[in-house]
């Protein structure tokens, strides 16, 4: 799947297929297949790009073929109030999601139900 969300963003930010190549030391040839969707990225190399062009993740990642999320996970500790920041994709499968929706479903059907009983 091409990655147009990355492709509009590098070229608003003024930036070449072969200056972002560079930056994640591969070939510009690399970087053209991956940005087209034909070669898939892995995410120390969508957390490069997005600290290069400057954007949070969430404005560049598309992702491959399933149904993807990003968390900016926030860690602190209560050692001089530091906190951590780290960026998580989690990939799930679109049969998961669906068979969750119908779960989800079943059991609002049966809420109701039961409130209906307690009603009575």
């Amino acid at each position: 799947m091409e990655k147009t969300k990355l492709s509009e963003m590098r070229q608003f930010k003024g930036f070449t297929q072969e200056q972002l190549a560079d930056k994640l030391c591969i070939h510009p040839s690399n970087y053209s297949k991956r940005e087209s969707g034909k070669v898939k990225m892995n995410i120390v190399e969508w957390e490069k790009l997005a600290k290069t062009l400057d954007v949070p993740l969430s404005e560049i990642y598309e992702a491959d073929e399933s149904q993807s999320f990003i968390f900016n996970d926030k860690v602190s500790s209560s050692f001089l109030g530091a906190t951590n920041s780290t960026n998580n994709i989690y990939t799930v499968s679109e049969k998961l999601l669906e068979t969750h929706e119908k779960y989800i479903k079943k059991l609002e059907e049966e809420n109701a139900a039961l409130k209906l009983q307690v009603g009575k």
